[in-house]
Order: C-alpha cells, then sequence, then structure tokens
C-alpha cells in the first residue's frame, strides 16, 4: 500500500481520475471523435476516463460510480470507508476476487436505475464530507450500512473490527450511534448489525485475524480470547502480542498471513514462539489455507486447547500486568476522544425509510 506496509489498517486515500462528459470543443472532456478511438474509456453512460485510468485501485471504482449520483446523493458502505482511509476495505470479498458493489446513498423518493456493481439505499440526507471529490457518508453511517449489507455477520463483525483498527471508530461509539436511533429497529439487517457489536474487538489487527477469532467464538465455541494484547514474563520482558490469548488454558493463537514466510520474520516469528512456551504458554498457528476448511481448524483449535497447561495464575511465569516502562497503545476511544470526535453525535438519517 502507498505511504505504508501493506498492513497497514489506515492509509490517505489516493487520488482519483474523475469521469467528464464528452465536450465538442476538446476544453472539457474528449470530443464525440475522441471518445470513439482508444484513448478514453466508458465508465457510464455519458462519462468517460482516460483509457490508462486503472479502476483496479479501490478509490478510483468508487469515483467512477459516484460519478452517477444525483447532486444530494452519497457513497456509504465500504466505498465510503475506503475513502476516508480504512485500507482493508478493498471492495473485495473474502476470496480476494469477488468485488463488491459501491453502495450508493440518494434521498428519499430518489431511484436510480440498477446497474451491476451497484447498490442503492434510500434515506434522509445524511452527515457527508467530500473526499478526493466524492461526497460520503460520515464513518459511522458508512460503517453502519457496511454492517447491516455487506457481508452477513462475519463480515459484519470484520468491517467493525478493520475500521476500529484504522481508528475511524470504535465498538462503543458504534454501539452508542445505534442505541441512539430507536426508529431504526425494524431496519433491514440491524439484528446483525447488534449482534456483530457482541462479537467485534477494537484490537484485532487484519481481517484473517478477525476470521479466526470467529472460528474459535462461533464454530469451536470457546471461551472469548483476548486479542493483540502483551504478554510479560514476571521479570518485565514483554514475551509478545499474541494474536488471540486465551488466558484460563494458556493457549497462544497466532495467524500466519502470507508476510510470515519470509526469511526474517519466520525467524522472528520462530523466536517469538519458543519465549511463550519457555514460559509455560502452549502455541499453534493457522494459515489462510486452515481458515477455509473450518471443521479441521475446528479440531485442531480443539486439540491444541487440550494441550494447555491450564495452569493457576500463582503458577505461572507470565504475566498480563505491564511492568512501569511499558508504554501501551493508546486505546482508540481515547484517541478520539483526543481529536475531538464526539462518540454521541452522529450522522442524522431517519429510520422512516432506510432501506
Amino acid at each position: 500500500m502507498p505511504g505504508g506496509h501493506r498492513w497497514d489498517p489506515f492509509q490517505s486515500p489516493r487520488r482519483v481520475v474523475h469521469p467528464v462528459r464528452r465536450d465538442p470543443t476538446g476544453r472539457n472532456g474528449p470530443t464525440p471523435g475522441a471518445v470513439r478511438g482508444p484513448g478514453w474509456r466508458r465508465t457510464s453512460a455519458g462519462l468517460y476516463v482516460p483509457a490508462g485510468t486503472d479502476r483496479s485501485i479501490p478509490e478510483q471504482r468508487v469515483a467512477e460510480e459516484a460519478a452517477t449520483l444525483p447532486p444530494d446523493g452519497w457513497v456509504t458502505g465500504w466505498a465510503a470507508l475506503r475513502m476516508h482511509g480504512a485500507a482493508f476495505f478493498d471492495g473485495r470479498a473474502p476470496d480476494g476476487r469477488t468485488e463488491l458493489p459501491v453502495l450508493l446513498g440518494v434521498p428519499l423518493g430518489c431511484h436510480l436505475r440498477p446497474r451491476p456493481g451497484v447498490g442503492h439505499v434510500r434515506s434522509q440526507v445524511p452527515t457527508t464530507v467530500v473526499i478526493r471529490g466524492v461526497r460520503c457518508a460520515g464513518v459511522r453511517r458508512a460503517l453502519f450500512d457496511a454492517m447491516r449489507l455487506e457481508g452477513g455477520l462475519r463480515g459484519a463483525v470484520v468491517s467493525l473490527d478493520m475500521a476500529a483498527a484504522a481508528r475511524l471508530t470504535s465498538v462503543a461509539r458504534m454501539r452508542s450511534y445505534l442505541e441512539s436511533r430507536p426508529s431504526w429497529r425494524g431496519v433491514p439487517g440491524v439484528p446483525v448489525v447488534r449482534r456483530a457489536l457482541l462479537l467485534a474487538d477494537d484490537d484485532s489487527a487484519s481481517p484473517p485475524e478477525s476470521r479466526l477469532r470467529l472460528v474459535w467464538l462461533l464454530d469451536a465455541r470457546l471461551p472469548r480470547p483476548l486479542v493483540n494484547q502483551p504478554v510479560f514474563t514476571l521479570g518485565g520482558e514483554l514475551l509478545g502480542y499474541p494474536d488471540l490469548l486465551d488466558v484460563e488454558a494458556g493457549l497462544v493463537i497466532e495467524y500466519d498471513g502470507d508476510d510470515h514466510r519470509s526469511a526474517p520474520r519466520h525467524s522472528h516469528d520462530v523466536d517469538r514462539e519458543a519465549g511463550f512456551r519457555e514460559h509455560g504458554l502452549e502455541v499453534t498457528r493457522v494459515t489462510g489455507h486452515d481458515l477455509r476448511r473450518t471443521a479441521p481448524l475446528v479440531h485442531r483449535l480443539h486439540t491444541a486447547r487440550s494441550r494447555a497447561p491450564f495452569q493457576a495464575s500463582s503458577r505461572r511465569t507470565w504475566t498480563l500486568v505491564p511492568p512501569p516502562w511499558f508504554r501501551p497503545r493508546i486505546p482508540v476511544d481515547v484517541l478520539l476522544d483526543l481529536r475531538g470526535v464526539d462518540g454521541r453525535a452522529g450522522d442524522v438519517s431517519s429510520g422512516a425509510e432506510l432501506l
């Protein structure tokens, strides 16, 4: 990702090329003759971008679909979150290939013709912000639409986790946002959002980590683990940040993505695992391939937990209590408070019609 590591959950939205209409003079757009040549690509009825414009960039796809909106329309869902800087919202399903529709919002009474690759939601106009020339719903409204309309329960949890990872909002703020709108009780997808709020976590670092946690909770039906919390020796040495930690069992669960295959990263992983084991923690590792095979993964998680020591806290040589030198990461709610983001105010919308 430009401007950061590929697993950075936040990145500034990339610049886009906005579609333009034909112009017989050629000053503000291509001439009618030019659009029939190889130099321009048609994005929708009457709109064009230069042929070399890369639509595979999520922000570009969002800008091209947003160009079809009426003046008071807006972008919401994953597409708006991407424009807000949430890098893991790339507009693709978990398989990494299937494109999700760009969700466009329009005012009550407005109807747009259905088109492939686009979905529509109608409501009163929410709070919006223009980003890279694209009018987007505010973070919480965009996330609410993503959670209720894009991906079912597990997708809703991953969406909230990744918005929190990007430090754009938090589980508590989304809960407050929904509770302050009792008229939304009958809105499609709200039960999914409510259940997702119970499963989401502000400290997840990537979508696969979130999906692994959901297999642990929903499929293996095991106790809720800690997520990316620091573990120390009794002498105050940092052992690491397990992706998941079953405190009762003394079990560390790690997700190994593609970046773990490099020699330096693998060596670091081996050293860290040795440190965990030296202090009595059982360790099991999970890959993306494992996440696609739920039943064998559930069996492996149960087997790993059965091997775990289940030590009484008085016998452990590890602890979650940080030493005086340690400076923890600022919790997302504290950070948002420092930025002046009000957890009680939010995007304005009516439950009278939210479809």
